[in-house]
């Protein structure tokens, strides 16, 4: 059977588009204007036509290029969200603000069955809402917008807190309906010690560029039900093949990316080593993990463009150090198998960038559902 379609907007490394692959649907296109983010995505889903653009110069005529006949179920997408935060100075002049227009412009054109959009819970504040409320009133009469949630990871097994605004809205004459009930489900409560405890310790930076920072499992006793599932190499044509084959190897041999130590002066990692579990260090203001907690927000830091700054990092719950590569890809919901860069720096800003695959599996299955069932209904009236 033929999988359901989506385009992947503000693509970055593909957390939204993961989530739409585990759940059924397979992502033609991928959009996004940051070459070095969208290098992860081309690696990891080498199925999806991936387009390094501006989404604001693209019209009906670039999408009718890229899509030819391809009828879309799905448009989703995270505008950027750093004119929205709360974190940032939320300057109402910042150019990415204007963004979240051309999502929904985009959506007009497509003309998908439905489409999901993903931002900070920031955009839900009194000085942002106006400009949410604005853009959604362009959309198109056709669709059924349900009133914008705040999701946290953590309250669908991700093992961080990370809170954000979904927008969701569908063509009643192609999809059953949904509800905000729909995409309520039971807590699964997922710590630190779930997501990370079975990995390797880090190992020391090479001077080869390409090395993705490989380094064996030191145990594969006592998994966690979230370890293993992190664990699992994906089927289908998803995935690095270097990575898939190097966790299909036997147990001992197996390996995984996202390892490289981040080197601290002396006194750093002693101040570091000194911080409590969940405290925050002083100069840094970097959190200390906590085994039986979860990991806060993680942060991507900026590109060159906004000067290459970097984001607060965790810190290890054991180590005087923070959390490597691939322990925030756990803490964030990415497998095993997913690659990110051979530089931490713009690994951590994929992965802070990125919306959890844990979040939207969850979403997308939901609608999946919807639109089979009424998919199904047609076929029987024929």
């Amino acid at each position: 059977m033929t999988r359901p379609v989506l385009v992947d907007l503000f693509s970055g490394c593909g957390g939204f588009g993961l989530g739409g692959e585990l759940s059924g649907f397979h992502s033609v296109v991928a959009v996004d204007i940051d070459t070095t983010l969208q290098s992860a995505y081309k690696l990891n889903f080498p199925q999806t036509h991936t387009v390094t653009g501006d989404l604001s110069v693209m019209d009906e005529n670039t999408w009718k290029l890229l899509l030819k006949d391809t009828k879309v179920d799905g448009v989703i997408g995270g505008p950027p969200c750093q004119g929205y935060s709360r974190i940032g100075r939320c300057d109402l002049k910042d150019e990415r603000r204007t963004l979240l227009h051309h999502f929904f412009r985009t959506v007009n054109i497509i003309k998908p069955k439905f489409f999901i959009m993903e931002n900070v819970e920031g955009l839900m504040d009194k000085k942002n809402r106006p400009e949410l409320d604005k853009v959604m009133s362009m959309i198109d009469d056709r669709y059924t917008c349900l009133k914008p949630m705040i999701v946290d990871a953590s309250k669908f097994g991700a093992p961080t807190k990370r809170k954000r605004v979904i927008v969701i809205g569908y063509d009643p004459s192609w999809m059953q309906a949904i509800t905000e009930e729909d995409f309520i489900v039971p807590e699964i409560a997922v710590t630190v010690k779930d997501a990370i405890s079975d990995l390797p310790k880090p190992i020391s930076q090479t001077k080869d560029k390409t090395d993705y920072g490989w380094a064996h499992y030191e145990t594969n006793k006592n998994l966690s039900v979230y370890a293993k599932k992190m664990r699992t190499v994906p089927a289908g044509k998803i995935g690095w093949p270097k990575a898939k084959n190097k966790l299909r190897l036997k147990i001992g041999d197996k390996k995984t990316s996202g390892h490289f130590i981040t080197v601290h002066a002396q006194r750093v990692s002693k101040r570091y080593s000194e911080t409590k579990p969940g405290m925050i260090d002083k100069v840094s203001r970097s959190k200390k993990l906590e085994w039986d907690g979860l990991c806060p927000t993680l942060r991507a830091g900026t590109g060159s463009d906004k000067g290459s700054h970097q984001a607060v990092r965790p810190l290890h719950p054991d180590y005087g150090r923070v959390i490597t590569v691939r322990e925030a890809a756990r803490l964030q919901g990415f497998p095993d198998w997913f690659c990110f860069h051979p530089t931490k720096w713009h690994s951590f800003r994929m992965i802070g960038n990125s919306v959890s695959p844990i979040v939207s599996e969850h979403l997308l299955s939901v609608v999946k559902v919807k639109l089979q069932e009424i998919i199904a209904k047609k076929a029987a009236s024929l």
